[in-house]
């Protein structure tokens, strides 16, 4: 018998889980009933446009990051009832669900760092940005391909999850808006770095546990001698 799909059990708790889950529960049964999961799900997608125009749009006026941070807050607010929704009603696209929200999750991650790009004119940075969304990129596939190899669907490390990085991206626009840009020249490489570490102990902690698995799978399979 095939392995039970989990891709709707996240594993891993963040600092804010607890508090989270417990909003949600609250205010699912009280989304109008016209609304559906999957149109929640598909709502990303106007979510990261409005990012990417805030982003151009504060090239020229820092104050329209305070939009970016209400597109943020929106993501946060579709994404985080999409799924219990689709459970609450019993709508069946567990499979689908996975698939496409977490499709648009990196969307709506790669929107975010094309927005702060268009708010520096040195080349460097504009590179740094371009490998800062190569490394988010990746550090989201190794999720899904972790869960691919061990069924098992984590997103909070150490404590942090998406939500708390979406605190982070609107706490870092409130800054931006009030200090300027000036703090990119370094807050960039920063950010990078960090980036690249999380990116490589993720990928050295799933390598190890998928390698386990391998391993132990191997162990059991070998032949058994020297039995009677």
């Amino acid at each position: 018998m095939s392995e039970t799909f989990s891709g709707d059990k996240k594993k891993g708790t963040s600092i804010l889980g607890p508090y989270e889950r417990r909003f949600i529960d609250w205010g699912v049964p009280k989304i109008p009933r016209p609304i559906l999961s999957q149109h929640l799900t598909y709502v990303t997608i106007a979510w990261s446009a409005g990012i990417v125009v805030s982003g151009w749009l504060a090239s020229d006026n820092l104050a329209w990051l305070h939009l970016m941070s209400v597109m943020v807050a929106g993501q946060w607010l579709t994404d985080s009832f999409d799924g219990s929704l689709g459970k609450y009603r019993k709508q069946g696209l567990v499979k689908w669900g996975f698939f496409m929200d977490h499709l648009l999750d990196l969307l709506f991650a790669g929107s975010v760092v094309i927005g702060y790009s268009f708010l520096v004119d040195a080349d460097w940075l504009k590179f740094l940005f371009m490998l800062l969304l190569l490394v988010t990129t990746a550090t989201m596939a190794v999720s899904f391909l972790s869960f691919a190899a061990t069924n098992q669907f984590q997103i909070a490390y150490y404590g942090i999850g998406p939500t708390e990085i979406r605190i982070g991206y609107i706490l870092l626009n409130t800054l931006v808006v009030f200090a300027g840009t000036d703090m990119f020249s370094w807050g960039v490489p920063v950010i990078l770095a960090l980036n690249v570490v999380s990116f490589l102990v993720m990928t050295v902690q799933s390598s190890r546990a998928i390698w386990q698995i391998d391993y132990e799978a191997n162990v059991d399979n070998q032949p058994r001698t020297g039995q009677a």
